[in-house]
């Protein structure tokens, strides 16, 4: 029973952090790092950008294979619904937020730091379930397990190299820098930061809750 309400957590994290992937992306100032190479091929090419999820996704999850090799346990494989699942949810939410559509700067910066607020707490609800993790979080982990790296900064090597590569995809395809821009910057400072202040801020309210009933 409890397991089945940590998985609960995580699913309602995981339609979360759908939603906060794509109210970033519809503030048409870039797209969290994660997403920035879906993001950039779903301009391209007549796929969506859950559709390219997914696909890069299961491509994280063959990484991994390759990077673990015997460590790679069955409970990988967990991913691969998930990696499913979540790129439908972004699908969904996009469509969900087919109104959004920033005439000015500011509105676009507005629904960009809403949109790390929701995914930033789409993160903690993720972590708070530890259950399972995205393929992304789950790729990081592999190669900071094999090669014995600081799990922070591999996430952080790990999102810059990713936008570095959305924005060569960009250039290769539309010949401009498309779909990668400071909101993938601002994204990648601010949600992090933003799940580990909700973490603290919760932690702290069931701590305070605990000792006033007791």
């Amino acid at each position: 029973m409890e397991k089945l309400k940590r998985y609960a957590v995580f699913l309602i994290g995981l339609f979360i952090n759908s939603l906060g992937v794509s109210l970033i992306t519809k503030a048409d100032l870039g797209t969290s790092p994660i997403s920035s190479i879906p993001y950039v091929l779903s301009l391209n090419f007549p796929l969506t950008l859950g559709q390219f999820t997914i696909a890069f996704s299961l491509l994280l999850i063959l990484i991994q294979l390759a990077i673990l090799r015997r460590n790679f346990k069955a409970e990988h494989l967990l991913q691969i619904p998930i990696s499913i699942l979540f790129g439908y949810f972004i699908d969904l939410t996009m469509e969900l937020l087919f109104f959004i559509h920033p005439q000015t700067y500011m509105a676009s910066v507005i629904y960009l730091l809403i949109g790390c607020v929701i995914l930033g707490f789409g993160v903690y609800t993720e972590v708070l379930a530890n259950v399972a993790m995205l393929p992304g979080e789950s790729f990081v982990r592999a190669v900071s397990s094999t090669w014995k790296t600081e799990f922070g900064s591999t996430k952080v090597a790990f999102d810059v190299s990713l936008a570095v590569i959305a924005g060569i995809l960009s250039l290769l395809f539309a010949r401009r820098l498309d779909g990668i821009r400071e909101g993938t910057i601002i994204a990648a400072l601010l949600v992090g930061f933003i799940a580990r202040l909700f973490g603290r801020k919760l932690a702290c309210q069931m701590l305070f809750l605990k000792f006033r009933n007791s």
